[in-house]
């Protein structure tokens, strides 16, 4: 909450989705992650809240520590490999993948347009994750919406008058949405963004609470698992 100097109201943890796939594209039929234009066409989301009531995890916060650790993005002492492997177990017996990691996952760039297009943006800037190199680029929703533009990788999506932004770095599973309180939640259910909102001291390294995320998430009964 405090990034920006704290002027914004709210933030919400987009959590990017598993994605499902046929099963000629499952880890047993090809042992490779699909494309993104397989994804677009035939993938479809996959919630963490399933994943986690099938592999036993229990939490977003649990599943987002045994993400981290198999891409081996934190300290060895903050590892679960005990949960890695129950997760690595479950994909390869599904035709199931990981969510895509620091970058804006193509199940989900539609969904951001949807942001802008709910504000009345037909331009969006896009600021690079290095600015000093790439430039600040102005795009048109709708061009990236029919696929006229490229969808941006990474970096960050913001309005015109810098009301709200979506942003995304290396090693995070999921989406930050910055923006007004009202407006972020009006998104987040139309478009049903598996998340939470962030309370004034969640970390980025949110996957180390010993409670977990759920009880932030703006659906908790989506983390009830039996």
């Amino acid at each position: 909450m405090e990034a920006y100097g704290g002027v914004f109201e709210s933030v919400y943890v987009v959590l990017h989705p598993f994605v499902s796939v046929p099963e000629e594209l499952a880890w047993t039929a090809t042992k490779q992650y699909p494309s993104d234009e397989q994804i677009l066409s035939v993938g479809s989301k996959y919630t963490w809240a399933y994943v986690a009531s099938k592999t036993g995890l229990g939490t977003c916060a649990k599943l987002n520590q045994a993400l981290l650790t198999s891409i081996g993005s934190i300290d060895e002492d903050l590892r679960d490999h005990a949960s890695s492997g129950a997760l690595k177990s479950f994909l390869e017996l599904e035709s199931v993948w990981m969510p895509g990691e620091g970058r804006f996952e193509p199940l989900l760039q539609m969904d951001f347009l949807s942001a802008f297009e709910a504000a009345g943006r037909g331009e969006l800037i896009h600021v690079p994750e290095f600015p000093g190199v790439d430039p600040v680029q102005w795009l048109g929703v709708q061009r990236l919406r029919k696929r006229e533009e490229a969808f941006p990788n990474r970096g960050t999506l913001s309005a015109l008058d810098e009301s709200f932004l979506l942003t995304v770095d290396w090693d995070s599973f999921f989406t930050l949405f910055y923006g007004p309180r009202e407006f972020v939640a009006e998104v987040v259910r139309r478009k049903n963004l598996e998340g939470f909102f962030a309370t004034p001291t969640t970390e980025h390294s949110w996957f180390n609470y010993s409670l977990g995320c759920s009880a932030v998430t703006i659906y908790p009964d989506s983390w009830v698992v039996g």
